[in-house]
């Protein structure tokens, strides 16, 4: 890769990171955000959701206005709204104010991810030099929810505030290193194409009552939880008519075919849906339950960090010699692996007693992540780029809402007392969803696989672009 080439890839993988920081320090700032303002365990979900449901809700949006208006303008256009909105959370005196902040910062998010993404796939021809990228790509994301745990712990121990002023710094950064360093590129022609914002709204508010149906599922009245699972639903039907008749459709129908692309989201959506339920659960048990500090839970989660070594390292090599599909499932087994690990867990745990889990965890997470982003991107034409990351990004997101509001309506439900043995069965019964999400997500991967008939080597040689890819290969 050239210089310039080297360049762009570090001012991306900057705005991956701060996404990755924003999150993780977030995650462990929780509880003191709950003592300072107040809130409930369902505000506090809501909290995180905000941000997941902005992010996941307009990244088709996003994506689409990638491919229209320019990667470079999304970019750097939403990346200084991020900025000033991550400030505003900062200055937050109620619940309701930090979760506006929250749910804007995740729009803009929405905006500025398929936009960098998209970038990194039409800038790297498809092949050994994508793979690389995207690979750096992901172990960057993954080192910015590493350090983010332990700067967030640094931070929310002075003031929780310093969680969303420290991003104005850092995205001022990347802001002046991307104007200088992304290139400008002739406007897309958009003739006889437009911005599909009906399908925008409807998604986003499938999206919305969905996971609010599910968080409401273990204390709500059921006849109304029933109705606004749904409403949701209806919604997602609306959607799926509004693009069947669009000129410009959010998500061309033809691009769904694509039978591996579909199953990277679904696996996606399920990855994080266990990912994100497990942290949050954790994170309250190591807090609330024990009495660890910001930055002792902060340290005691790092390991999961160790993905950031892995993906740009490790990584590669199996899928060279593997396949991306093969790796994704051996990270997903994994996960399910980490998870169960934790499920016996007991007031008096040390934490070499819940080092396996979180170590395994770090390691699935680096087979998965990095692969899922290549599959669902390759073979994709350029002018659907942004688009492709964009279905990915909201698989993703949606997943990680519907983790926490699961994990959250369990861990509700489950909690009779507050004893500390009922909290922390209730915190056992929440730790299930982890696992199921995992395993589901494992075996929709592994059907992918079925009829392979390619060898190891057939695989290696896809993998790295030096052979075409036979039908059903699973990739």
């Amino acid at each position: 890769m050239t210089g310039r080439a080297w360049g762009v890839l570090f001012v991306l993988c900057g705005a991956i990171f701060l996404e990755g920081v924003d999150v993780a320090m977030l995650n462990v700032a929780l509880p003191s955000i709950r003592a300072d303002l107040g809130l409930s365990t369902g505000t506090l979900q809501w909290v995180m959701s905000a941000y997941v449901l902005g992010y996941g809700g307009f990244m088709l949006l996003g994506g689409r206005a990638a491919d229209l208006f320019g990667r470079r303008r999304m970019f750097l256009s939403w990346l200084t709204v991020f900025l000033l909105f991550s400030g505003l959370g900062g200055l937050a005196t109620e619940g309701w104010m930090l979760i506006t902040a929250r749910f804007v910062t995740g729009v803009a998010a929405a905006f500025m991810t398929p936009a960098g993404l998209s970038i990194i796939t039409t800038s790297f021809p498809e092949g050994p030099q994508r793979n690389k990228a995207l690979l750096v790509y992901s172990g960057t994301a993954a080192g910015g929810f590493s350090i983010g745990l332990v700067v967030g712990g640094l931070l929310a121990s002075a003031d929780w505030r310093w969680v969303f002023f420290a991003p104005v710094i850092l995205s001022s950064v990347i802001l002046v290193a991307g104007t200088a360093l992304i290139p400008r590129s002739a406007s897309p022609d958009r003739d006889g194409q437009g911005m599909d914002v009906a399908g925008a709204v409807s998604v986003t508010a499938a999206i919305l009552l969905l996971v609010l149906a599910v968080e409401r599922a273990g204390h709500g009245a059921a006849g109304v939880t029933a109705l606004t699972a749904g409403a949701g639903l209806l919604l997602f039907l609306v959607f799926a008519l509004i693009e069947r008749k669009a000129a410009s459709p959010l998500v061309r129908v033809g691009i769904l075919r694509r039978g591996n692309l579909v199953r990277a989201n679904l696996a996606g959506l399920l990855f994080a849906a266990g990912f994100f339920g497990f942290q949050f659960v954790v994170v309250l048990y190591l807090q609330e339950l024990r009495g660890w500090s910001t930055l002792e839970t902060s340290f005691a989660m790092i390991v999961i960090g160790v993905d950031a070594i892995l993906s740009p390292t490790l990584t590669p090599k199996l899928v060279d010699r593997f396949g991306n599909a093969r790796v994704i499932l051996g990270g997903l087994l994994l996960a399910v692996l980490s998870y169960a690990l934790m499920l016996p867990l007991g007031l008096d745990w040390t934490y070499p007693m819940m080092f396996p889990s979180l170590i395994i965890l770090g390691l699935a997470f680096s087979l998965a992540y990095g692969p899922l982003t290549i599959v669902a991107t390759d073979g994709v034409e350029e002018s659907e780029q942004g688009v492709a990351g964009g279905l990915l990004y909201t698989s993703f997101q949606f997943g990680a809402a519907l983790g926490l509001s699961s994990a959250t309506a369990v861990l509700t439900a489950a909690t009779d007392g507050t004893s500390d043995q009922a909290l922390l069965d209730g915190h056992r019964a929440a730790l299930l969803v982890p696992p199921a999400a995992a395993a589901l997500a494992a075996l929709i991967t592994a059907f992918g696989l079925r009829g392979t008939s390619r060898t190891v080597a057939g695989s290696a040689a896809a993998a790295t672009g030096t052979a075409p890819e036979p039908a059903g290969s699973g990739r």
